[in-house]
């Protein structure tokens, strides 16, 4: 970093409080008056047109640190073989420049963006990187985000025990350092794992509290994400179609304003679960189809596998042939493993009984066969 950039981070981390405005710390040097609330189209063109010029005059620090604005930009937009190009060039940027933590964000991203397509392992070891050269390069920031990204990555896992307590040490620093953006991502995680062990008023109380949070800081992506969060617990708790759908338009709304395609995809899921949870099985499927279309577009493997876990649940339930949900099932179970999520494996293992069709076997070739008989 440079004096500006060491002070804009010293300034938000001494001085912020939870309450107070959230900052997009990956937005740096010339992009660095960004908002965490700037459209991602703006971002993008923005992030362009100064990595152009840094090119042009010859500046590598400045292209590391435009280039990674470029490559969150694209991976937000579901763009991914342009954000797997950018993090590299920004890597090599900062690389040539000598610059550790320019290095260590463009890992962080790279990292990110590993779990986004379902490389967990490599998500794992870029992250793990990042956390490493944030650390020695002295920038507090960088470090917490690629711990909270190895954090997540074991919870989408279902590895909840291994990183349930890291969740509540990121949440203490950034709670600490008054970095709102970050206590809101430690309250969702935490909450997401008390909502899939059936903690539900505990998760409820903590997606709230990131709603909260995020709304007093005018963060509006965790916002959106934390009122997914909220209609999810008060449908599957309680019941409440009408409550759900509200929180969701709500959400879905700052996803489109600021062009959030990946949360727009999971709000649609959701939409298909909660209509899904009380029998409207015709709206269900349609919403994981959506969904389904707009995760395969951008090329996010566990989106498109737990899209069509609800698709295949919903067409079930609309009279599908029972062999032929076998064959779905089995492929999804196959295609969880791949990628290494325990939780959602489950999660296909539970709808087979769910659906009377279980327990599946593991060849999948021998059902294949069965169905088209």
């Amino acid at each position: 970093m440079d004096r500006r950039d060491s002070e804009r981070v010293a300034r938000v981390t001494q001085q912020n409080r939870p309450e107070d405005k959230a900052f997009a710390p990956e937005y740096q040097g010339a992009l660095g008056s960004l908002s965490v609330n700037s459209s991602l189209t703006e971002v993008l063109a923005r992030g362009i047109e100064e990595l152009r010029a840094a090119e042009h005059a010859g500046e590598q620090r400045e292209m590391a640190r435009c280039g990674l604005a470029v490559a969150e930009a694209y991976r937000r937009l579901g763009r991914v073989a342009e954000a797997d190009a950018a993090w590299k060039s920004s890597y090599r940027a900062a690389r040539s420049a000598g610059d550790v933590g320019a290095m260590a964000w463009a890992l962080w991203s790279g990292g990110t963006l590993a779990r986004q397509r379902g490389s967990l392992a490599l998500a794992y070891r870029l992250l793990g990187l990042a956390a490493e050269m944030g650390e020695r390069g002295g920038d507090v920031v960088v470090r917490g985000y690629s711990l909270a990204g190895l954090a997540e990555t074991g919870r989408i896992q279902g590895d909840y025990q291994a990183v349930g307590e890291l969740h509540e040490q990121l949440l203490a620093e950034a709670r600490k350092r008054g970095e709102a953006r970050h206590t809101v991502w430690a309250l969702e995680g935490i909450a997401q794992m008390h909502r899939n062990t059936g903690s539900y008023d505990r998760a409820l109380a903590l997606f709230e509290e990131a709603a909260e949070t995020a709304g007093r800081a005018d963060d509006r992506r965790g916002r959106a994400w934390a009122l997914r969060g909220i209609a999810d617990v008060v449908s599957v708790r309680d019941g409440d179609v009408e409550r759900a759908l509200t929180l969701l338009t709500e959400a879905e709304s700052m996803c489109r304003e600021m062009r959030l395609s990946s949360a727009l995809a999971y709000n649609h899921k959701m939409r298909g679960n909660v209509h899904y949870r009380v029998g409207q099985y015709p709206q269900a499927r349609d919403n994981y189809e959506q969904a389904l279309a707009e995760f395969q577009e951008m090329d996010e493997p566990r989106g498109v596998a737990l899209s069509r876990l609800g698709l295949a649940k919903s067409l079930a339930r609309l009279g599908r042939n029972p062999a032929e949900t076998v064959v779905e099932l089995v492929g999804l179970r196959r295609a969880l493993d791949r990628i290494g999520l325990r939780h959602a494996r489950d999660m296909v293992d539970k709808a087979s009984v769910e659906l009377g069709v279980g327990p599946l076997p593991d060849v999948g070739h021998r059902v294949e066969e069965a169905a088209t008989r």
